[in-house]
């Protein structure tokens, strides 16, 4: 079969039409738009800008896995807050202990602590193995305290990252790898404080090799590293590979931080338990708290150990201005609502049937792709899926990136839009919930195969 070439100027035509039908049939969100003269950007948070049709979709409510607009349609949600609503939008378990919390307990926050915290706590140790944690209201948040806290531990300066992973806002992690092969600022990358290549060192996922070079150094405190990438596209670990990050951080005296906040999509656990990770440190956020902000960070035994002895040696503050979390951190609202998530929601049944289905979206997306010929990827984790427009899949976050082909996924992300069905606006990652169904499956599913069709002609 030969292999079918875009035409790009048919794929400008489609596009120019998903944008008119965008404008025509979304009259409510273009008005909310227009209307938000006082909001930086127009949106509440600057990342609600990134919609291909000109102004994001607003939303009247939510539930599940369905969203509808102001205008009153309804949308199969693939987005779901990035990750953020994992769990569903307003699970009902979390609702009620939401509500218990507010309205018969009371106390939103209170800087002290409930009984939700240690039970919490006991579950994350269950599920991902760290002996000890500590509650932010982001993993943002985590991964800065964990970096931190590797930092006072080691007594080493630097971190070293991963190119085009993804950690939040942590100014240590925009660093990527250049096309010269050298390390430069992330491409974008607002105000940093300093060169951020003078705080962290950088290589490309999937390669040892240079692990360890940068590694022999010496001044590393720790590897701060997605088990798989997937803010730049999903990219997987080959076979080996995180056995041997955590081989080599071993041997350099360099510790390991795992975030799991997108790659929990793999199971309960997330790619620890599944794979039997064993990082010195783990960060995770966004969907615990079934939608209400909240972050964690673990630490091993052995770790605690380490951390209270350098308190005692170095007279660091972990109480008070040292202020690791912030005065919200471990309210007692986010904890009731990650209680009520973790042990109602995200449960070991409900991830066996999320992944269930990140399999059959990634399976019929690979057939249409095979069927039509076409030189595309489809890339899954667990209740996670994403295709790419390249083939093979790219293997680090250089190769992820220049794969990038932002006329098609405008085309493919409005083409679903008007048509009901939502996927992450930044790139084409789909995320099952509790109650995403395999009609709504099918349904991304042909109307997929609709718009390659259109784009073949």
């Amino acid at each position: 079969m030969d292999v079918p070439v875009i035409d790009r100027s048919r794929l400008a035509a489609l596009l120019a039409e998903e944008r008119d039908a965008y404008v025509r049939t979304h009259p409510g969100s273009a008005a909310v738009h227009a209307r938000a003269e006082h909001l930086l950007g127009r949106v509440p948070m600057t990342w609600m800008g990134m919609w291909t049709g000109g102004f994001p979709l607003a939303f009247r409510e939510a539930k599940g896995a369905r969203v509808v607009d102001v205008d009153g349609t309804e949308y199969v949600d693939f987005a779901l807050g990035d990750t953020g609503a994992m769990a569903g939008h307003s699970p009902s378990a979390t609702v009620a202990a939401v509500r218990r919390r507010i309205d018969d307990l009371g106390g939103i926050t209170t800087m002290m602590p409930t009984e939700d915290a240690e039970v919490v706590a006991a579950e994350l140790t269950r599920r991902f193995g760290l002996a000890r944690w500590s509650f932010t209201l982001s993993a943002t948040d985590a991964n800065r305290w964990a970096l931190r806290l590797a930092r006072l531990v080691t007594g080493r300066p630097k971190v070293l990252v991963f190119s085009y992973s993804y950690h939040g806002t942590v100014d240590e992690s925009f660093v990527v790898v250049g096309p010269d092969g050298q390390p430069r600022s992330r491409p974008g990358n607002v105000g940093p404080a300093v060169d951020p290549t003078t705080t962290t060192r950088v290589v490309e996922w999937n390669d040892l090799a240079a692990l360890e070079r940068e590694l022999a150094a010496g001044d590393v405190a720790a590897v701060l590293t997605e088990p798989a990438l997937t803010n730049i596209g999903i990219v997987l670990p080959e076979p080996g590979f995180l056995e041997g990050v955590r081989e080599l951080t071993r041997a350099a005296g360099t510790l390991l931080i795992i975030d799991e906040t997108h790659t929990l999509s793999a199971g309960p656990g997330g790619m620890t338990a599944r794979d039997g990770l064993q990082p010195d440190l783990l960060t995770i956020g966004k969907s615990i708290g079934g939608g209400v902000p909240a972050g964690a960070y673990g630490v091993s035994a052995e770790v605690a150990d380490r951390l209270s002895r350098a308190v005692d040696e170095t007279g660091a503050d972990l109480v008070d201005v040292g202020g690791v979390g912030g005065t919200l951190a471990g309210n007692a609202l986010s904890l009731a609502a990650v209680r009520a998530t973790l042990e109602d929601v995200l449960t070991e049944d409900a991830f066996e049937r999320m992944v269930a289905l990140g399999t059959a979206y990634a399976e019929q997306v690979r057939s249409i792709i095979e069927t039509r010929g076409l030189p595309w990827s489809v890339v899954q984790l667990g209740a996670r899926a994403e295709y790419r427009f390249t083939a093979p899949a790219p293997r680090n976050g250089g190769e992820s990136a220049a794969a990038a082909d932002e006329e098609l996924d405008a085309y493919l992300h409005l083409h679903l839009a008007n048509r009901g069905v939502l996927l992450t606006p930044f790139h084409n990652m789909a995320l099952m919930c509790p109650e995403t169904t395999i009609q709504d499956v099918a349904r991304h599913t042909a109307l997929f195969g609709g718009a390659v069709d259109a784009l073949l002609g």
